[in-house]
C-alpha cells in the first residue's frame, strides 16, 4: 500500500511540475570543478566505511582436510580519491584503496595488504520527481599483488595466491555494489531539493529541475524553476516568463557553486509579498512620547483645518498600503527597489473613532543590498533621494506637500525601512539540500539577474 501511494505521488508530481514549472521564474545552479575536490575530501571517510566489506571464510587445505579459515577486514585506507566531470554524461571516479586483512590461520595468523584501484562512471540525470539523480553505469576493480606485513609468519607462495584469489573474487563482486549503494544514499539527499521552504506564515517556495542537467568538462549546470505559493496557490506573473540562461564566466573564479537568479524570481517574490499584505503597515503616534510628531497638534501647525477640528492633541496614524507591486531593477553593480504605497492619514477622535484627514500617493526609491546567510538570500534597503508625495484626497482643505515632506521624512521613512528590512532580513531560501550550506558567498548584480558565487559546507 505504501509503495502504491509513493508511486501515485511521484506520478502526480511528474505531471504537475512540468505544467507549473513552465510558467515559473528560473534559476541556474552551476557546480564547478572546485566542488569535486570538496566532495572527495568529505566523502573519503564514508567511502572507506562503505568499502569495508565482509569476506567469507576461506577453505584452507590442511592435512588432507578443508579447514574453514576466517578472514577479517582490519582496515580500508583511501589515499587517493579523484573525481572529474565527463561532458554530456556525469562524473568519473578514480579511487586508490589499501585493504588490510587478517587471516586466522593455525598456528599463527597472517596479515596482508591488498592495493585496489576502483574506476566508476556515474551518470547524472533528472529523476521522475525532477531532482538530480546519480547512477553507476560502469565500475571496475583492478588488483595489485598483496604484500605480507612484517611480523607475519612465513607463508607458502601457493597458499598466498589462493588467499588472494579468494579475497579478490569477493571484492570484485562487492566493491562496485558498495559504491552503488553509497550513490543511492546521495540520491536521498538530492531529493530534498524539492522540499517546500517557508517564505512567510502562509507562503512557501519550492524548486525543481526543468530539464536534464547540462554537463561539460568544467561544470554541471542545473536549470531550476522556483515555484512560489501563497495559501497553496502558485504565484504567476502577469507577463510571460522568459527562459533564463546564465552566461559563462560570471561570478568569482574558483567558486564551488555559481547560482544565477533571474529578474523574474525577484518580481515573483515581490508580487508574493504584495499579495500577502506583508508590505503593509500602520505607523501610530503615542501622545505620551516626548519626541512623537504624529499628533494633531503638529499637523495643525501645517494645516489650519486640523487645528480647528482638534483643539486638543490627538494621536495620528499613517495607514500604509501597497496596492501596486514593488519594482526591482537590476543593473550592473546596482540593485534598486521602487515602492508606490498609498498612505492615508487618520486621526483618533474624542470617541475613539478614526477620521480620515487626507491621503498621499507616495513614491519611494530604495537602494537594495543583497547578502547570503547559510541558505537564504537576504536584503537591506536605504532610501535614495527624496520621497515623492502627491495628494490623492483631503478632508481638511489644502495640503502643501512641500511643508509636509520634512515631517514625512521624519515619521514615515524610518518605520518603513525598519519594517521592510525586517521582512527582507527573513530571507528567501535558495536552491539547496538538507545539511548543505553556502559559505563565504559573494553577490554580483548584473543586467537583469543576480549571481551568487560561494563555497559549500556539508554539516550533519
Amino acid at each position: 500500500m505504501a509503495m502504491a501511494q509513493a508511486y501515485r505521488l511521484d506520478l502526480l508530481l511528474a505531471l504537475l511540475l512540468p505544467v507549473v514549472g513552465a510558467l515559473m521564474p528560473g534559476t541556474v545552479v552551476r557546480l564547478n570543478e572546485a566542488v569535486l575536490s570538496y566532495v572527495s575530501e568529505i566523502g573519503t571517510a564514508p567511502l572507506q566505511q562503505a568499502l569495508r566489506v565482509t569476506v567469507p571464510y576461506f577453505l584452507d587445505w590442511n592435512e588432507e582436510v578443508h579447514q574453514p579459515t576466517r578472514i577479517q577486514t582490519l582496515n580500508v585506507h583511501v589515499p587517493h580519491f579523484h573525481l572529474k566531470f565527463i561532458a554530456d554524461f556525469g562524473v568519473r571516479m578514480l579511487v586508490a584503496a589499501n585493504f588490510t586483512f587478517k587471516v586466522f590461520r593455525v598456528p599463527e595468523p597472517l596479515k596482508l595488504v591488498l592495493p585496489v584501484v576502483l574506476l566508476a562512471d556515474a551518470q547524472v540525470a533528472q529523476s521522475s520527481i525532477r531532482t538530480p539523480v546519480v547512477s553507476i553505469s560502469a565500475c571496475f576493480a583492478l588488483f595489485n599483488s598483496a604484500a605480507v606485513l612484517d611480523g607475519s609468519t612465513s607463508v607458502a607462495p601457493g597458499l598466498l595466491v589462493l588467499v588472494q584469489n579468494h579475497i579478490k573474487a569477493v571484492l570484485r563482486n562487492k566493491l562496485c555494489l558498495s559504491i552503488s549503494n553509497l550513490v543511492q544514499g546521495l540520491n536521498v539527499h538530492l531529493g530534498t531539493l524539492i522540499g517546500l521552504n517557508p517564505v512567510g506564515p502562509e507562503s512557501q517556495i519550492r524548486y525543481s529541475m526543468t530539464n536534464a542537467p547540462n554537463i561539460t568538462k568544467d561544470y554541471i549546470s542545473l536549470d531550476i524553476s522556483a515555484i512560489l505559493f501563497l495559501l497553496g496557490k502558485p504565484i504567476v506573473l502577469p507577463v510571460d516568463v522568459t527562459h533564463f540562461v546564465l552566461p559563462p564566466n560570471v561570478g568569482a573564479d574558483g567558486a564551488m557553486a555559481t547560482v544565477g537568479l533571474s529578474q523574474d524570481l525577484f518580481d515573483s517574490t515581490l508580487l508574493l509579498l504584495q499579495k500577502a499584505g506583508a508590505l503593509n503597515l500602520d505607523i501610530t503616534g503615542q501622545l505620551k512620547s516626548e519626541d512623537n510628531l504624529l499628533n494633531t497638534s503638529v499637523l495643525g501647525q501645517l494645516i489650519p483645518e486640523v487645528a480647528r477640528r482638534f483643539p486638543e492633541p490627538m494621536p495620528v496614524t499613517l495607514k500604509v498600503r501597497l496596492g501596486a507591486t514593488p519594482v526591482a531593477t537590476l543593473r550592473t553593480n546596482n540593485a534598486t527597489l521602487q515602492l508606490q504605497p498609498f498612505v492615508e492619514v487618520q486621526a483618533v477622535t474624542s470617541n475613539s473613532a478614526f477620521q480620515s484627514l487626507f491621503s498621499f500617493d507616495v513614491v519611494v526609491n530604495l537602494d537594495l543590498q543583497l547578502s547570503v546567510s547559510k541558505v537564504k538570500l537576504q536584503g537591506t534597503t536605504s532610501v535614495l533621494g527624496d520621497i515623492q508625495l502627491t495628494v490623492r484626497s483631503s478632508n481638511v482643505g489644502f495640503v502643501d506637500t512641500n511643508q509636509m515632506r520634512p515631517l514625512m521624512d521624519t515619521v514615515f521613512k524610518r518605520p518603513l525601512l525598519d519594517h521592510l528590512n525586517a521582512l527582507l532580513g527573513m530571507g528567501i531560501t535558495l536552491p539547496s539540500m538538507v545539511n548543505l550550506y553556502y559559505i563565504n558567498p559573494e553577490v554580483f548584480v548584473y543586467e537583469g539577474y543576480v549571481v551568487i558565487s560561494s563555497g559549500l559546507l556539508y554539516q550533519r
